[in-house]
């Protein structure tokens, strides 16, 4: 074959017909034409597929941005979107999108309001706190924060709290883009009362306090705990604030009765005293993606009226949901929130699940030579997105070998596990209820198609 038996790029998207929009279906034939002749030029066959054509097509029009199955065992997955949203979220995000809502409009007044009135009264009944607002998510809750309490001042905090976010973001880098000083006291495994008290002159502004979320310092080690901190903080008219990062708003005991390691509640920070406490939406909150700040009333309110408000404050998709997602904690629902279902879910529950998975692929052997190699076994998964990083959850996976992992990430809703010793797990914790006909579909292709 050569270069003049190859079709005209507009002459192969004809052939291959609708099967696309007909910017993807040319887009797909001056690539395999191109191919083609990369190909010739090799010495290889440079025949094209009209087949291949329309796949390349419909794989460049369909969506950059799509579901997954999250199969990685891992709850809030950074990497795949963190919490998913519950049912009631989703729908409140339907119903603000669909047209016009009263986003910045009091209608009990009938003139302009605040989209900061909506979470309001639902923030300060859930946590006690005087006022709240809500950015776009915890690194900006930080910013505006510190910026609102201590720009140009010095900023003091633990050196062992002097933490790294994903995607190498450090505090005092965020610290320095508040305007602030950074003042770092203690050591990296233990600060005391008597080195924030040292520390202190005329440039103070703030008192920082960050918590740990995503890594823990055992063995020979001491800290300040909030209540300390701000007492402190009071004694000598300095502000304070907690970063939890985070942010748990269910009580200890329930956090004990899920097996999980107790952690410092949004409830208990504000009880402290401190001026502000933020945290995030889409960690154990289970919402959206949100950095919200809690506290105070004129500390809240000092943010509020910060200039880099006006860029960080959320949409109203962002509201929609937050608000739809805190109400199910009002309401005493929460455990119906994607993210509670998932770390509340027994090892009984994920028994069943991958029973049901082994079960679809039990036809004669002609027609799954690759079943044998599907397994159940004990797993650990792990809470994820900076959130307590010393819980370990037992759980329940299927595992296949490694070869099927691509095909898994081809599928049409492509499924994401984790892989180890030659095998793709594939954890049942965080796939959920509806997803588990999907993901038979995705082994099966797998496993009774395996060529």
């Amino acid at each position: 074959m050569d270069y003049s038996e190859l079709p005209s790029v507009h002459a192969l998207a004809d052939d291959v017909g609708e099967v696309a929009p007909r910017w993807a279906v040319v887009e797909a034939a001056r690539r395999m034409i191109a191919a083609a002749r990369e190909a010739i030029t090799a010495g290889r066959d440079g025949a094209i597929n009209a087949e291949d054509v329309a796949v390349l097509a419909g794989q460049l029009a369909r969506p950059h941005l799509r579901r997954v199955i999250n199969a990685t065992g891992v709850v809030l997955h950074t990497n795949l979107g963190r919490a998913p949203l519950s049912i009631e979220a989703r729908g409140a995000i339907d119903a603000a999108a669909a047209g016009y809502t009263n986003l910045e409009y009091d209608l009990d007044k009938g003139e302009r309001g605040s989209r900061h009135d909506h979470l309001r009264a639902l923030l300060k009944t859930l946590t006690g706190a005087e006022d709240a607002i809500a950015v776009n998510n915890n690194a900006a809750a930080t910013v505006l924060g510190l910026a609102a309490l201590a720009t140009n001042r010095e900023i003091i905090v633990s050196r062992g709290e002097l933490i790294e976010i994903g995607g190498s973001f450090r505090l005092p880098e965020i610290l320095a883009l508040s305007g602030g000083k950074l003042v770092e006291v203690g050591t990296t495994n233990k600060t005391h009362a008597r080195d924030y008290e040292q520390a202190i002159g005329p440039a103070t502004g703030l008192l920082l306090k960050v918590h740990r979320s995503n890594f823990a310092i055992v063995g020979f080690t001491s800290e300040v705990l909030p209540d300390e901190l701000v007492a402190i903080g009071r004694a000598r008219g300095i502000a304070t604030m907690i970063d939890l990062g985070s942010g748990m708003l269910v009580d200890r005991e329930t956090q004990r009765a899920l097996g999980l390691p107790e952690e410092p509640t949004i409830a208990e920070a504000v009880a402290s005293g401190a001026d502000l406490v933020t945290f995030s939406g889409d960690k154990l909150l289970g919402g959206p993606q949100a950095g919200i700040l809690i506290g105070k009333a004129a500390a809240v309110e000092r943010a509020r009226k910060h200039p880099l408000m006006r860029a960080l404050r959320p949409d109203k998709l962002t509201l929609a949901a937050l608000e739809a997602t805190l109400a199910m904690y009002r309401d005493g629902q929460h455990t119906s929130i994607p993210t509670h279902a998932m770390l509340g879910r027994s090892v009984e529950q994920m028994r069943a699940m991958a029973d049901a998975i082994v079960m679809s692929l039990c036809v004669d052997e002609q027609h799954a030579p690759g079943r044998q190699d599907v397994a159940i076994v004990a797993c650990v998964s792990t809470v994820g997105g900076g959130a307590m990083p010393t819980a370990e959850l037992p759980s329940v996976a299927i595992t296949l070998p490694e070869r099927y992992e691509p095909r898994l990430r081809a599928h049409g809703t492509p499924v994401i596990g984790r892989v180890a010793d030659g095998r793709v797990w594939l954890d049942l914790r965080t796939v959920a209820d509806e997803e588990l006909f999907e993901l038979i579909a995705a082994v099966q292709s797998c496993v009774m198609s395996p060529a």
